[in-house]
């Protein structure tokens, strides 16, 4: 029976763990081996690595440090960051990555996600979309952004993703930059308009600050990816660094009553 995945999170930068409020000033948190080490320990379901610098500089991924994370991961394993052509997927996915993130090249050239599925499977093949609330007293709805929020992008974000999944995409990864590093929740408005128009896996990124946020989205919407990263390496009020996620018993308990949930939702 399929389920609910609870998906840490990893920005890197320059090598190392970094988290951000709002896509903003990032915070060192440590060394992604060491993090790869720990949630291996504690039975993560997946893990997403995205570095966040390597579109934005134009530089393609960091191989040798993503063949180390590879070995050492014991789940599978997410990446994303200068991904922009047919070769790159293939040489990450033989160094062991499951899943091949893009964001930006797939806006530049959609086809890149056909080619990549062709070459590796369309179950490897992930597009993340940073979406925000669209700015402005008379704005409504959302916008999509690249690049670290810094490049708009007009088209109406649910046609676009609409468009990556007839191309091949495997799975979508939303990402609410007005959520980011917040811990206040998810935004469920926004996963919504992606879910309720998508037939395939979708995962919903930014927000999550406690196990509650994780069951209130899968009550919500069933089986469906809930990723974070604030939630899984800070603890407390004070945002202590501390790498964490849900014992097995007490992930196998949230997802059960989040799937009573979203069956009572139902009837």
């Amino acid at each position: 029976m399929l389920r609910p995945r609870i998906i840490p999170c990893l920005l890197i930068q320059n090598g190392g763990v970094v988290k951000t409020i709002n896509f903003k000033n990032p915070k060192y948190i440590g060394d992604p081996i060491n993090a790869v080490r720990i949630f291996n320990e504690k039975e993560s379901d997946e893990l997403m690595v995205l570095d966040i610098d390597a579109s934005a500089q134009n530089r393609e991924p960091n191989f040798s440090l993503i063949s180390k994370l590879a070995a050492e991961c014991q789940m599978p394993l997410s990446y994303g960051g200068g991904v922009s052509n047919v070769d790159h997927a293939i040489r990450l996915v033989d160094m062991g990555v499951e899943k091949v993130c893009t964001s930006s090249s797939s806006i530049e050239k959609p086809s890149l996600i056909s080619d990549m599925a062709a070459a590796v499977g369309q179950q490897s093949v992930v597009v993340v979309m940073d979406v925000r609330k669209k700015s402005g007293f008379f704005s409504k709805g959302y916008e999509l952004r690249t690049i670290n929020n810094t490049i708009s992008h007009d088209d109406d974000p649910i046609l676009i993703a609409k468009k990556f999944e007839n191309e091949g995409a495997g799975e979508i990864v939303i990402n609410s930059i007005d959520n980011d590093g917040m811990m206040n929740g998810y935004d469920i408005n926004l996963a919504q308009k992606f879910i309720e128009n998508s037939n395939i896996p979708i995962t919903i990124l930014g927000g999550a600050g406690s196990l509650d946020n994780l069951e209130n989205l899968m009550s919500k919407f069933g089986v469906v990816g809930a990723a974070a990263g604030s939630l899984f390496v800070f603890k407390g009020k004070y945002r202590a660094v501390l790498i964490n996620y849900p014992s097995l018993d007490d992930k196998l308990e949230l997802c059960s009553r989040a799937r009573s949930n979203f069956i009572q939702r139902g009837l």
